[in-house]
């Protein structure tokens, strides 16, 4: 390799790049050149290794060490005072950003939210009814009896009246004066007051047969021409039409041996002008008795339709004309619902 050399700046350059430093003192280089005929000398492996092992065990002592370096005065950057219009300045900046900030936590505290106004349709909603058919009524407490004679029941009074089941059933006197003698009865839950006769023996009020002792073609004893030791025509061990004791002689429902009425003559409904412009059409619900001659009785409705069609539809019932519902071989009234239908054609 060559020779190595330093040289120093010019120090005309210095002064004109740094004139302030140059006014104090100058930085001088004191290291000279040394000449190196090889740079990197060249050693063996093992040379290497027994000069580690040499430095490890028996380190040279190397000469003290000599520093030749000399302080060098600089500027003290905390000497320098600022002006006093930059001080006042800092402070009034530093003063609005903190009455900035409490403004604005103070806005936010006291700040009142408005809500929009929300402009709401009051719709009204009707609960819904269902419009449902009425069970029928289950049949009228009633009784009859018989002890299968050919004429019918003898004309007569009622016997004692109890709530529970009697225990001797009506029937013809057979034993006169008795010595364990037991009233018969009949069963009547409730306190009513029955039509009567005033006959000396006991039998059935409505009947006009009073020749003949008889209790009448049913039987289970008791008078009449059904069963259950009562009286009438109902089945039980109360009076008239019906079953299950008590007083009938009423309504009965169709079901346990009561036939349904048949309809044998009808009228169709006519629509009101207001129904057939607004092409309103559907089923008008009736509830009626028919009675024991096939006539309807106790007409009302129960499902209406509106725009009178509900008159229309009664109207056409009451022209209705049944076979009536049988029980037992007689003509019974009975309840019952049935369906006017409004179609337009």
């Amino acid at each position: 390799m060559g020779n190595l050399a330093y040289t120093t700046p010019d120090l005309e350059s210095e002064e004109q790049l740094y004139p302030r430093l140059s006014q104090r003192a100058r930085l001088q280089l004191i290291s000279r050149p040394v000449l190196i005929a090889q740079p990197v000398p060249s050693q063996s492996i093992l040379g290497s290794l027994v000069g580690n092992l040499r430095d490890t065990f028996f380190p040279k002592q190397l000469p003290p060490l000599v520093l030749t370096s000399r302080p060098v005065a600089v500027l003290d950057p905390m000497a320098e005072k600022r002006g006093k219009g930059s001080q006042v300045a800092a402070t009034f900046i530093h003063a609005a950003i903190v009455a900035a900030i409490i403004f604005v936590a103070i806005a936010a505290r006291h700040h009142t939210v408005v809500q929009p106004k929300i402009h709401v349709t009051p719709v009204l909603i009707r609960p819904y009814i269902p419009i449902t058919t009425p069970t029928p009524k289950p049949m009228g407490g009633g009784g009859g009896g018989g002890e299968h004679h050919i004429v019918e029941p003898t004309k007569g009074h009622l016997p004692q009246i109890v709530k529970t089941t009697p225990i001797v059933k009506p029937q013809l006197l057979r034993i006169d004066h008795p010595k364990l003698a037991v009233q018969p009865a009949i069963k009547m839950p409730q306190q009513i007051k029955i039509p009567d006769s005033h006959m000396p023996n006991i039998g059935m009020p409505q009947s006009t047969q009073v020749a003949m002792a008889s209790q009448g073609p049913g039987t289970g004893s008791g008078f009449g021409a059904s069963s259950g030791g009562g009286i009438g025509m109902g089945s039980g061990s109360g009076v008239g039409m019906g079953s299950g004791g008590g007083y009938g002689g009423g309504v009965m429902s169709v079901g346990g041996g009561v036939s349904a009425p048949r309809l044998i003559h009808s009228v169709d409904p006519e629509f009101t002008n207001q129904a057939r412009a607004a092409n309103l059409q559907g089923e008008v619900a009736i509830q009626l008795i028919v009675d024991a001659q096939g006539h309807p009785q106790n007409i009302h409705v129960i499902k209406r339709l509106g725009m009178g069609l509900d008159q229309k539809a009664i109207a056409a019932v009451e022209q209705y004309r049944f076979s009536p519902a049988m029980f037992q071989g007689h003509p019974v009234a009975v309840q019952m619902v049935i369906n006017v239908n409004f179609h337009l054609y």
